[in-house]
């Protein structure tokens, strides 16, 4: 089995460990020598500052930001908004919800009736319908509600909440429609990636993997272009992209498996690919060679998605489920790849907080 070149320690607060935050870590995206981190079980984004000079340590000295500080989420903020993808580029911190649904699971001890309750329970979370946009301070390097810089006001919004997230955009789309009812991990709508580029004008695209559904083999990743809602600062719309339609939907095949996760590399995308459902399985990222070009391909065949690495994975434990760019200067050498696990077996845990994995990144 190939190993990472080392693991790194991610250090986080007593109260998070408490929390189980840091347990299973469903989003990442690098910012310099910060990392911003989320886990899939609250409504907050976690930042975490590289340790060490010349060599990368591990990251620690954590500040939480909850959600419900800065935007208005259409639930409580103890309600978890499932973040399952981070970007950050310009002056914006972006996280988006898996806007799924969840099928209630069987408990030990749970009898054949209760079994079959369960089963048939299926709830839909507000808070995971979301996509949020958050303006960081270039002082302190923290999201705000407002943030005045050169001149402008940048303000905190979210989509979601009034009939207008993803999975309502997407209702009349004859790919998605059949899904729209359909609890995550049964090949339900799943968003778990998300990335951004920006364009020569210095408007953000938004490309937003969907682990499930995924269509005879084929994954799906959505391209949208937010804006800041003309009759509310704190609210985002989305700009037409073409032919009257306000997203495009790219077809990816990336061998039967759905997104994870996604991350730009310069124009561009690396993609994280592993099973849709409830699986341990095969676990490995491609890289979209100019996926971020604001004109990319609506099929992207096997042959323009190599595979650069694949990855280990444990039978229940060890799920990749986040990949970041870490700049050289930030470990002394070349970029490297970090990988953020999801149900992290027990020697992950540490003291104070967890291991993620270090990878050399194929050009």
């Amino acid at each position: 089995m190939i190993e990472p070149l080392r693991r790194i320690p991610l250090h986080f607060s007593d109260d998070s460990r408490e929390a189980g935050t840091h347990t299973n870590l469903s989003a990442v995206r690098t910012d310099g020598r910060h990392l911003w981190v989320a886990g899939d079980e609250t409504a907050t984004v976690e930042r975490l500052t590289a340790l060490g000079d010349e060599h990368l340590d591990g990251y620690g000295e954590q500040v939480s930001v909850r959600l419900g500080e800065l935007v208005d989420l259409p639930a409580p903020d103890d309600e978890e908004a499932d973040v399952e993808g981070l970007a950050r580029s310009g002056p914006w911190l972006w996280a988006v919800g898996s806007h799924s649904l969840k099928r209630k699971r069987v408990r030990a001890g749970d009898d054949d009736d209760r079994a079959r309750e369960r089963l048939a329970r299926v709830v839909r979370e507000e808070n995971r319908f979301t996509l949020v946009r958050l303006p960081v301070d270039p002082v302190t390097g923290l999201p705000a509600r407002e943030v005045r810089t050169d001149g402008q006001v940048l303000t905190s919004a979210v989509l979601g909440g009034r009939d207008d997230d993803l999975v309502h955009l997407l209702r009349k789309d004859p790919l998605i429609r059949p899904f729209r009812k359909i609890p995550s991990k049964d090949n339900g709508i799943d968003v778990e990636g998300l990335a951004v580029h920006h364009d020569e004008a210095g408007d953000p695209t938004l490309f937003v993997g969907f682990r499930g559904p995924v269509l005879r083999g084929w994954a799906l990743l959505l391209e949208i272009r937010p804006v800041t809602h003309p009759d509310d600062p704190h609210r985002l719309a989305l700009a037409e992209l073409s032919a009257g339609k306000a997203y495009r939907l790219h077809l990816l095949d990336l061998g039967g498996l759905g997104i994870r996760d996604l991350c730009p590399d310069g124009p561009d995308l690396l993609v994280l690919a592993g099973p849709s459902m409830g699986l341990s399985g095969p676990v490995r990222v491609h890289r979209w060679v100019g996926g971020c070009a604001t004109q990319a391909a609506d099929v992207v065949r096997a042959e323009e998605l190599p595979v650069v690495l694949d990855l280990p994975h444990g039978q229940g434990v060890d799920h990749p489920e986040g990949i970041a760019v870490v700049p050289a200067e930030v470990d002394g050498a070349r970029d490297r790849l970090l990988v953020v696990l999801d149900s992290p077996a027990p020697q992950r845990h540490v003291p104070g907080g967890m291991l993620a994995d270090l990878w050399e990144l194929p050009g």
